[in-house]
């Protein structure tokens, strides 16, 4: 170089930009923080040398019944069960008892259809919390408090009889278990029950009922009232066309073959991983028509997004904010002006560590309100911005009834399920089934419209669940198609059409096992869904109901 510094050095090897990269980030373990931006730069795919194994060649070359490990690890439970029963070396005999003792666990607990080596961020919630189970059950511990946040979530009924029988495993080995759950079959095997309410947000946070679970069938609480009612079923509406699908191969399913039809309420049941979604992946590939996809709610959300924003009402919020005090709407805005200087509108501080998850910390300066101290001296009706944002929807609903830009969508979270939630709660909280129904909410009031759902019932309570059902059925009203995929034996039972897949998960499953009435399904012994729904209405607690 010409007129070069002194100091720089006469000759230097340059090692190039993608080499840099490879060094510097994508080979640390710090690039976990940067997989966002790497992703618009790096192309993943199987490793050439050992086509994904992630093991040396010589490696391979060691076998066992002419069988090497990496070909173990992409058995199936079941299969790799049957692998170590045929290893006859009496060296290794306790090594393979204690695997049995293990695999056997996972697949008391449903899990037979998954590998060894499938990666555990391909895991559902529910799949994840039962393996934490299954290796609870292997362990030598008592005397220990387990925590279990709604273990049913994903699960189909006959999952969940396998979920109960590991609970019960788990408290007979002296082993203290707490249980968050609304599913009734989870509820009746508690041994003290504790219902919270009478509402959510601000109208509950009150302990209505301790007991046992007769006692609680036996009070006026929502919870025990509910748990009594045997499911009922609807007139069936006729459809106004179908979807055929024809030798569907793909995944788990086998030459599936299937009408689906629209104008009314289908929904698609079946076992954990029996190819629901699997065929509704194959179902949108026939679609020509527009349809809403709420079966894959992917919001978006980050620390800045909330109900407010999704909603697109902050900007009806921040005119009126504007209009009252006769300034700017910017005032108004966590991410402009009116911006708290610490957090820049966050309302939390995020540190992050090299070797560990970011430290999030509450704002010192704005206390968690996002805003700076000019934005909150300006008041509507006594609150300030910051106060608007974390009242719940049922609260803001009656505040900003004189203003139609922010009560109509707010009646929309309400007719959902959602007007628990507050304004500016941040949508990162959310669980799958509260994002797909804040979802929902922005896509009502259309008509003629395809909707796919895919479990909307997740995290509900049972008084909820009849709330979305009648949100449903006003759907269909309207001359709308819904599709959705389902457990929950209330919603399936109020459905006109039923699409029941099986009978098991994985290599298991992937036929239809049914297609017709909810009610019909009863009578089909290779419905495990309509068994279930049998099962259900004939415990004795429902059977009082039944003769009535």
């Amino acid at each position: 170089l010409d007129h070069a510094p002194t100091k720089w050095p006469k000759t230097a090897l340059y090692e190039g930009v993608v080499p840099r990269i490879r060094r510097s980030i994508i080979g640390k373990k710090e690039a976990e923080h940067h997989k966002t931006a790497l992703a618009e730069i790096v192309t993943r795919m199987p490793c050439p040398t050992c086509h994904g194994t992630r093991l040396r060649p010589e490696v391979l070359t060691c076998l066992i019944n002419q069988t090497n490990i990496a070909q173990v690890l992409q058995m199936d439970l079941v299969k790799v069960r049957h692998f170590l029963n045929g290893i006859q070396e009496p060296l290794v005999q306790d090594v393979i008892r204690e695997l049995l003792r293990k695999i056997d666990s996972l697949i008391d607990i449903g899990l037979g259809y998954l590998s060894l080596d499938r990666p555990t961020e391909t895991l559902s919630g529910g799949e994840t919390q039962r393996i934490k189970i299954a290796k609870f059950l292997t362990s030598a511990l008592v005397d220990m408090v387990y925590i279990l946040d709604e273990p049913s979530v994903g699960l189909h009924p006959h999952d969940i009889e396998l979920i109960k029988r590991a609970i019960l495993r788990l408290k007979e080995k002296g082993n203290t278990i707490l249980i968050v759950e609304h599913n009734p079959a989870l509820i009746a095997i508690g041994d003290n029950i504790v219902e919270v309410g009478p509402g959510a947000g601000t109208t509950g946070g009150h302990i209505t009922f301790t007991g046992t679970y007769q006692a609680l069938l036996d009070s006026d609480t929502l919870t025990g009232k509910l748990l009594k009612q045997p499911l009922t079923f609807r007139q069936p509406r006729p459809a106004t066309s179908t979807i055929s699908l024809q030798h569907i191969h793909r995944h788990n399913l086998k030459d599936v073959s299937v009408a689906v039809p629209l104008g009314i309420e289908t929904v698609i049941s079946g076992v954990a991983g029996s190819g629901k979604s699997t065929l509704v992946s194959a179902l949108r590939d026939q679609l020509t028509a527009p349809y809403i996809d709420l079966a894959q709610a992917d919001i978006g959300a980050n620390i800045r997004s909330t109900p407010a924003t999704y909603l697109s009402i902050l900007d009806p919020i921040r005119k009126v904010f504007a209009d009252a005090n006769h300034v700017a709407s910017s005032w108004f805005s966590y991410n402009g002006r009116g911006a708290c200087p610490r957090c820049k509108g966050k309302g939390v501080t995020i540190t992050n560590m090299a070797f560990m998850d970011p430290v999030v910390q509450t704002c010192e300066q704005c206390h968690g309100r996002r805003y700076n101290d000019q934005a909150l001296s300006y008041t509507y009706h006594d609150k300030n911005i910051s106060d608007v944002l974390r009242m719940p929807i049922t609260k803001a609903q009656n505040f900003f009834a004189d203003v139609p830009a922010i009560a109509a969508p707010l009646r929309n979270m309400a007719r959902v399920g959602l007007d628990y939630l507050t304004l500016g709660q941040p949508l990162t909280t959310l669980s799958g089934g509260e994002k797909q129904r804040l979802k929902l909410a922005v896509e009502l009031n259309r008509t003629g419209t395809l909707y796919l759902l895919d479990e909307p019932t997740a995290g509900l309570h049972l008084q909820d669940v009849k709330k979305l059902i009648q949100l449903f059925d006003e759907l269909v009203a309207d001359g709308n198609s819904l599709i959705i995929v389902e457990h929950n034996l209330e919603v399936i039972s109020q459905a006109d059409w039923l699409i029941d897949m099986g009978p098991d998960a994985g290599i298991y499953g992937g036929q239809v096992r049914y297609t017709g009435t909810p009610e019909n399904s009863m009578t089909v012994k290779q419905s495990r869904t309509g068994q279930a729904m049998k099962q259900y209405n004939q415990a004795p607690e429902r059977q009082q109901n039944n003769r009535h």
